[in-house]
C-alpha cells in the first residue's frame, strides 16, 4: 500500500503588528471651549454696537437737518411734533418680532428721539414735584431723559407755568384705574385755555419704605391720599395702628420719612432712591396688582392727527330731562366711540354741569366735525380740550 505523501508543513501566518494604543485624548475644560465661542460672540456684539452707534449719529445728523429746515423758531416747543413721535414709535412696535418687549424697544427709541430733539433746545416739562414722584416717571417715559423736568408744588402751578410760557409742556395725573378721576385736574380745564397734547399710561407700584427698613419701627406713614386708598388693604392688615399723615406727593412723604427711624413713606422705587430709603417689604403693597395711572400732557396748541388719536371735549349743559341723551346721540349717529365720560359742576351757573368726554378720533376727522356741529344745538357751550395720540406702550 502506497504511503501517503508527507504533509507540507503549514506556513506560519505572518505576525500582525498590534496597533499602538492612542494616547487618551484630554478633553478640554469647559472654560477652554467656551472662551473662543464667547470671544467670537463678544466680537460680533462689538461690531453691532459700532454699527448702532454710527446709525444713531447719522440719525442725529438728519434730525439736525430737519431742525435747520424748519428755520429759526421761537422755542424748543416749536420743534416738537408729538404726532410724528407717536407714528415712529408705532412703527417700532409693528416691526418688533422679539426677543425684547414692545415697552423696552419703545423706551430705547424714545431716548434716541429725546436726545436728537435736545440738539435744538431741551424741552422744559412741568410736573407735580418734588423729584421722585410718579409724575416725574411719566415725564421720563413720555419725553425721555434729555428733556428738562421742572418740579412744581401743585397741579395748579403746573397749569400756571405752562400758560405763562415758563414750561413748554406739563404732565398732570387725570385718572387711576383703582381710584378713578383726579378731580383737581378736571377742574383746572374748566377755566384754563391749555390743550391736551398727549397721554401717558404708567403702571404704578407702591412700596413701603423707611430709613431703617424695619416694619417694627414704623409708627407713622407719609403718603399722598390716593396712595393711602390704593394700599388700604395691606396697611389695615399689617400696620393698623400706624398714624397716616397725608402729604402733597409721595416724594414729599419720602423726603419727610428720611429724617426719622419711626417714620415710613409709600411711593415708587425712584422716590426711595432719591431720598435714601429702604424697602420695608420687597413686594409692592397696592390693592390692585395692575394699578395704572393715566397722565395728560398739556400745552398751548393743538397738533395734527397721528392716525390713531383721542379727542377730549368739555360740554356744558343745563340740568334738564334728556340732556345727557342729547349730548351723546350725535356721537352714536356718526359712529364715534366714547371712551370715557365724567361730570363736574361748571362753577359758572347754578345747576349747570360740564361733561368731560373722551372720544375715539381726531378733531380734523369729518365725522367728529359733523357730530360736534350737531351737538352745538343742544349745548350751552362746547370746549375742545385737545386731540392727541393714543398712548403707546
Amino acid at each position: 500500500m502506497a504511503s501517503k505523501p508527507p504533509k507540507t508543513p503549514a506556513k506560519a501566518k505572518p505576525a500582525i503588528a498590534k496597533k499602538a494604543a492612542k494616547p487618551a485624548e484630554k478633553k478640554p475644560a469647559v472654560g477652554a471651549i467656551a472662551k473662543p465661542v464667547l470671544a467670537d460672540v463678544r466680537a460680533k456684539i462689538d461690531h453691532i454696537d459700532r454699527s448702532i452707534q454710527a446709525l444713531i449719529a447719522e440719525r442725529a445728523e438728519f434730525a439736525h437737518q430737519v431742525g435747520k429746515a424748519k428755520g429759526k423758531l421761537a422755542a424748543a416747543v416749536d420743534y416738537y411734533r408729538p404726532e410724528r413721535e407717536a407714528q415712529v414709535l408705532r412703527m417700532v412696535v409693528d416691526r418688533n418680532e422679539g426677543p425684547l418687549s414692545d415697552e423696552v424697544l419703545v423706551h430705547v427709541f424714545r431716548e434716541i428721539m429725546s436726545a436728537c430733539l435736545a440738539q435744538q433746545e431741551p424741552l422744559k416739562i412741568g410736573y407735580l414735584g418734588p423729584e421722585g414722584t410718579f409724575s416725574q416717571q411719566a415725564v421720563l417715559k413720555h419725553f425721555g431723559r434729555s428733556a428738562m423736568g421742572l418740579p412744581m408744588a401743585s397741579i395748579e402751578e403746573v397749569f400756571q407755568e405752562v400758560e405763562a410760557g415758563n414750561a413748554d409742556f406739563g404732565v398732570v395725573p387725570v385718572e387711576n384705574s383703582g381710584q378713578g378721576t383726579i378731580q383737581i385736574t378736571l377742574d383746572m380745564f374748566l377755566t384754563s385755555n391749555l390743550k391736551i397734547c398727549g397721554e401717558v399710561e404708567l403702571r404704578v407700584q407702591q412700596f413701603l419704605m423707611s430709613r431703617s427698613g424695619r416694619l417694627e419701627d414704623i409708627e407713622r406713614i407719609y403718603a399722598h391720599p390716593q396712595s393711602f386708598m390704593q394700599t388700604s388693604s395691606w396697611l389695615r392688615a399689617n400696620l393698623p395702628k400706624a398714624e397716616k399723615i397725608p402729604v402733597s406727593s409721595n416724594a414729599e412723604g419720602a423726603r419727610r420719612a428720611r429724617n426719622a427711624d419711626d417714620a415710613a413713606a409709600i411711593g415708587g422705587e425712584s422716590a426711595g432712591h432719591v431720598y435714601g430709603l429702604k424697602k420695608v417689604v420687597t413686594k409692592p403693597i397696592q390693592n390692585d396688582a395692575d394699578n395704572t395711572t393715566r397722565f395728560l400732557v398739556i400745552g398751548r396748541q393743538l397738533f395734527p392727527s397721528s392716525g390713531h388719536d383721542r379727542t377730549s371735549v368739555l360740554v356744558f349743559i343745563h340740568d334738564k330731562p334728556g340732556a345727557l341723551f342729547d349730548v351723546l346721540s350725535p356721537f352714536a349717529r356718526h359712529g364715534i366711540s366714547m371712551n370715557r365720560i365724567e361730570s363736574r359742576p361748571s362753577h359758572q351757573a347754578k345747576w349747570e354741569y360740564g361733561f368731560f368726554i373722551d372720544l375715539a378720533g381726531h378733531i380734523e376727522d369729518e365725522s367728529m366735525q359733523a357730530a360736534l356741529a350737531e351737538l352745538k344745538a343742544h349745548s350751552a357751550q362746547i370746549k375742545v380740550l385737545g386731540s392727541y395720540p393714543v398712548a403707546v406702550p
